[in-house]
Parts: C-alpha cells; structure tokens; sequence
C-alpha cells in the first residue's frame, strides 16, 4: 500500500507530505486542482513521462518521492533483491526528480534507476486509471499472476522460475568457458600462484603483533640493555645511588622518631619507598639478564617483516587483510576451477534443464486444469450479466524456449 507521498515545487505546490494509514479508501473534495495533482505527482513517481512545466514557476526543479510497503516475499521484492534495490524495513522508494528543461532523473530505494526499471517497479504497486487508462488486468503478466493465485500455483511458479534461473547460469558459464578457455587458464594459473605464495607466508594475525614488538625490542637491543644497566646503578649499585641516599635518610629519620613519635608515619612512608626501590631495581635486573643481542634472529624478523609487507603491497591491502585476500583469491580459484570445464558444465546444465522442464511441465498442467474451469465458469457467468453468447477463455501459448514463469504465455480473450 502507499504509505507516504512528499511533494516538492510541483505546479502550484511549495511542499507537501501526506502519510496514508491502513483502511484509507477516499480522497475527495470540490472541483478544483488539488486531486489532480497529487494524482500527477504519484504518476511521475511510478514512471510516467516527464515535463519540465511541472516545475512550479521560479525554482529549478520539481521532486516527487511515493513510499510504499512491499511484502517480504513478494515477487516485488525478489525483483528488487535481484536489481540491487533491495527493500529496506518491508519498504519501497520510488524517486523522482525533473529539472525545469525536461530532464528527470528516477531513484528506486535511494539507488539511481532506469525510467524502465521504474515503471517495472511501479507495475507492483499501483494502478491510476481514468476515461482512457488502462489497468493492470489488461497485462498479460498480471492476467498469468491471477490464474496461478486461483489455482494456487504460487509456490510452484517460484520453483520454475528459481530453476530457470539456475539453468540460464550454468549455460552461461558453459558459454562463457567455451570462449574464454585459455583467457579462464592464464587467470586460474594467476590464482594458484597468488594462492601457494600466501599459504607459504602463513601469515596469523596475533604472531604479526609480537614478531613486531620483537623486531622493536631487538632493533634497541643495545640501548635498552645500557639503559637498563644505568638506572639500577642509579637505583641501588653505585656509591651515591637512590637506595644509599634513602637509607641514609630512614636512618636519620628513626634517630628523630625515638625523639618525636609524630614522625613514626613519616618514618614508615621512606621504609617503604625504601623497599619499593630495591624492587624497581631487581626487576631491572632480571630484566637485563633476559635481554641479549641476537643479530640473528633480527635478521629473521625484518625478512619476515618484508615478505609480509611486500605481499601486502602487492595486494594493495594491511598485512592485517592478508588472511581476508586469501579466502577471497581461494573461493575465486575454486570457483573456477568449477567453471573452467565445458564440458562437466554441458553436463549440469543439461541436468539443470530436465529439472527445469520437469518443474515446468507439473506447473502447466496446473494452469491447464485451473484455466479450463475457470473459463467455463466465467463464460456461464456472463450469460446471467445481459451477455448472452459471451465467452471468457484462458488461452495458453506455448513459448518456444520457456521462460522463468513456465513453458507458456498466459492470455485472457474475452467475446462479449
């Protein structure tokens, strides 16, 4: 249903939104412009041809935007999905804008659209009929759509047309693995060459993070090691270090507490930058003990650092998206690898069209069954409705081929 409708610069209109609700059956009101334009302004939305004297009079350009709620699992959603305008939140956006020249441009849920895609679009939302418009009854898309909703046939014209789908994939991969086999080779060797060089790497993101730190730690080596060494002989190892001077002060200030016993808790506060120190300073030590020059291993590090960097380069990525590059450059091998076989394809695709012919044929004989009745009792319908001698006939037309909705055309001819 059509939710809202927003306006802007259109004819006589500056700006305008309406929000419709649930139930809403009528807009009336006195002879005049009003109804008119909003009915205008609905039809540039649902496709129909652009004028640039709609623009109201001093602006640039005129906007018309329609929202309307789709069912999740409608066939406008399907289509929606398959043309990258995916419904967002049940709901579908159909945009647009024409400039005071004539020119129009049409959005469908926010992505720039064809004025063809639009109306395909539109076709599932709305019908605007007047003296001399035509309704949708008169497509033979909607006419097929009724007889397969009357008979049921829904879910199964969703498989047929899922199977053809499938079925026009694999051929087209056939096709295109017949042409371009020595293009679809240079490519694949391509790949397993890029696929073997990032196994080999074996890049993981948590070793990375410590081979650097590593490589940082050993690249200073030398002054971490003569920095170490210096602040535990400032701290505790020289004649004039922290912890001489400190003991020098706690003795002094314990000579005072007998003294004064106010300044036992100064005396406590010292003992225990006293004992703080001396920890600094063999931590400091272990420390130093631990650390060693290693040209070695360096030399390790920085040619591991310069493969992974020279193979991120390579892929125009951070060496943190090598494990990411390698899952896609392996589901694109292995998906030719799948394609680069005419022949197992020609098999496939042939398996993928008796599935589709058979789906096909069980949905034929559906609309047959259901399109027979339904004539009959339409056409004894009519000889009660003051047209005697009408008929009303469902008439199926064999496609040569098939299409994603069976292996005929569904057509309605009606005799008055």
């Amino acid at each position: 249903m059509l939710q809202r409708l927003f306006i802007r610069d259109f004819v006589i209109v500056d700006r305008l939104e309406l929000e419709f609700e649930n139930g809403f059956g009528a807009l009336t009101g006195e002879t005049g412009a009003g109804k008119s334009i909003l009915v205008d302004a609905l039809s540039l939305a649902l496709g129909e041809r652009a004028d640039g004297a709609v623009v109201r009079s001093g602006r640039d350009k005129a906007e018309v935007s329609a929202e309307f709620a789709v069912p999740e699992n409608g066939p406008l959603a399907v289509w929606l999905s398959e043309n990258d305008f995916p419904a967002e939140e049940g709901a579908c956006l159909l945009r647009r804008v024409i400039d005071a020249s004539g020119r129009s441009r049409a959005y469908i849920n926010g992505a720039a659209a064809t004025l063809s895609q639009l109306k395909t679009a539109a076709e599932w939302l709305a019908d605007i009929h007047g003296q001399h418009a035509h309704h949708s009854l008169m497509r033979s898309e909607a006419q097929r759509q009724l007889l397969d909703a009357h008979a049921g046939l829904s879910p199964l014209t969703k498989e047929v047309a899922d199977a053809y789908r499938h079925w026009k994939r694999l051929r087209e991969a056939r096709e295109n693995a017949e042409r371009d086999a020595d293009a679809g080779l240079r490519e694949r060797e391509m790949l397993e060459f890029q696929v073997k060089e990032l196994d080999q790497l074996g890049f993981d993101g948590a070793v990375w993070a410590e081979e650097n730190i590593e490589h940082h730690r050993l690249t200073h080596a030398a002054s971490l090691i003569e920095g170490a060494e210096a602040v535990v002989g400032a701290l505790d190892a020289d004649e004039m270090s922290a912890a001489v001077l400190v003991d020098q002060v706690v003795a002094r200030l314990r000579d005072l507490a007998d003294l004064d016993a106010s300044l036992k808790e100064s005396l406590v506060l010292i003992e225990g930058a006293r004992i703080q120190l001396g920890e600094v300073a063999h931590e400091l030590m272990r420390y130093r003990q631990r650390l060693e020059l290693d040209p070695d291993r360096l030399a390790e590090l920085e040619g591991r650092i310069q493969a992974v960097v020279s193979l991120a380069r390579k892929h125009r990525c951070a060496p943190e998206d090598l494990p990411t590059v390698l899952l896609d450059l392996t589901a694109r091998l292995d998906a030719l690898r799948l394609t680069a076989d005419p022949a197992a394809l020609a098999v496939a695709e042939a398996e993928a069209r008796q599935g589709y012919e058979k789906l096909a044929a069980k949905l034929s004989a559906g609309r047959k069954k259901t399109g027979a009745a339904l004539s009959s009792q339409v056409t004894a319908a009519m000889q009660e409705l003051a047209m005697a001698g009408g008929k009303f006939d469902i008439a199926l037309e064999p496609l040569a081929e098939g299409a994603s909705y069976g292996l005929e055309s569904v057509g309605v001819r009606v005799a008055a």
